[in-house]
């Protein structure tokens, strides 16, 4: 529902070799994931790297990645609709498809995980939850999201006085849910005491603020390929303003990183995990002065800022790339290296135990894992190609001549 008279939306109509060679390349991983799970379930967990120290291993981290997106994603129809922002409501529909598919991506990947689907079934059908759990909660506000996008898109697509009415109450309620949803998924290591790494009140703000930067960015890759796939017209007036909103979030993320490690080498109890973490010249600090840091915050900061990159299109696309490699480095770091440095039962005491008890925990992600978080990737991708195809969230024409106000 875009103030813009101008305009228009229509479903792709074009049923080329290339759309169902896109399906047919979405489908042999969507198949390659339910191996997997069948794989996995036959066998046992322990044909994955995970164990009994690492407990949360790649699944998850594509799980909690996407989750995170999926609230990201949403954000660009919520500064459309909530701050008033006209040139962002053209792009709200697309938004809110990506948002559910990113979530129901992330979530089929965490319920094949868990190996016996029917403890779900029986949990949701009993409504056996333990509210003192955030687990729990994430549950409700997992199923809240999708039925509050759902609505949203509902009131963005229908013409009637009742949706007009709707559209900005239920955008504001999409938007206050899903800042309380990646609240409750950064609480999950927050509320973590037991982990060095984790147990900071940080982590909300920086999983939310992380949402932002990695939604975005899948945006824009999803944007720009939709467009140019099906050779509509896309200005450099809306990707310009999506250009620096981006860079405003990957510094906003390198913030509240940088102030949750300064934080925590200053506390003594945590030099052993910072040590760790940023000089153990492990995988994980590789990843985090490497994958976080230089890939996916200092370059993808230049290509946005670089005068003689402006207006250039594969630089922003590189941009956001690298900006989601960057995200899914910091999430394994956080998730993998907490669980791999080990408990610290008796502070400033050396503990060695037959059960592993003060041992760096290693970890080497199977192929089965790797099958299974590029699932709910695939998943993902095939549920915005279905939905674009299907049904009208995409503009005819995204030209500057359509939304600029000033052409």
């Amino acid at each position: 529902m875009s103030s813009n008279s101008k305009v228009s939306y229509s479903e792709v109509k074009n049923n080329g070799i290339g759309f169902y060679g896109l399906l047919g390349i979405f489908g042999l991983f969507l198949l390659a994931g339910v191996v997997a799970f069948f794989t996995m379930e036959h066998n046992g967990h322990h044909i994955s790297g995970m164990d009994n120290q690492i407990v949360w291993g790649l699944p998850h981290i594509f799980a909690i990645f996407l989750i995170v997106a999926a609230s990201g994603a949403l954000n660009i129809g919520s500064i459309g609709t909530v701050f008033g922002k006209k040139a962002y409501q053209p792009l709200g529909r697309l938004s809110g498809l990506l948002a559910i598919s990113l979530l129901v991506g992330g979530l089929l990947i965490l319920l094949l995980d868990l190996g016996r689907i029917d403890h779900v079934i029986m949990m949701i059908k009993g409504f056996h939850l333990n509210f003192k759990s955030i687990f729990a909660w994430n549950m409700i506000l997992y199923g809240g999201f999708i039925a509050l996008v759902g609505l949203y898109l509902w009131a963005m697509m229908d013409r009637s006085k009742t949706a007009k009415k709707l559209y900005k109450p239920i955008g504001i309620s999409a938007f206050t849910w899903r800042l309380i949803l990646t609240t409750g998924t950064g609480s999950i290591f927050g509320f973590l005491v037991a982990r060095q790494f984790y147990d900071a009140a940080i982590m909300a703000p920086l999983f939310i603020v992380l949402s932002f930067s990695v939604g975005m960015a899948i945006f824009i890759m999803v944007l720009m390929s939709a467009y140019k796939w099906t050779n509509r017209e896309l200005g450099d007036f809306v990707l310009n303003k999506l250009r620096y909103v981006l860079a405003v979030f990957i510094l906003g993320v390198l913030l509240l990183e940088v102030t949750r490690q300064l934080t925590n080498i200053y506390a003594t109890e945590h030099h052993g995990v910072e040590a760790f973490i940023l000089k153990g010249g492990n995988i994980y600090s590789t990843l985090f002065w490497y994958g976080f840091i230089l890939i996916g915050t200092v370059i993808p900061v230049f290509l946005i800022f670089c005068k003689k990159l402006k207006n250039n299109r594969m630089a922003l696309y590189l941009a956001a790339a690298l900006t989601t490699i960057g995200g899914f480095c910091l999430v394994y770091v956080i998730v993998i290296g907490g669980q791999a440095y080990p408990l610290v039962l008796f502070p400033n005491a050396e503990v060695t135990s037959v059960y592993a008890d003060g041992v760096i925990n290693s970890y080497s992600p199977s192929k089965w894992e790797v099958m299974l978080g590029l699932f709910g990737v695939a998943l993902t991708l095939a549920m915005v190609t279905v939905g674009v195809k299907a049904l009208k969230f995409m503009p005819v024409s995204l030209a500057d001549s359509v939304v600029d106000p000033h052409s």
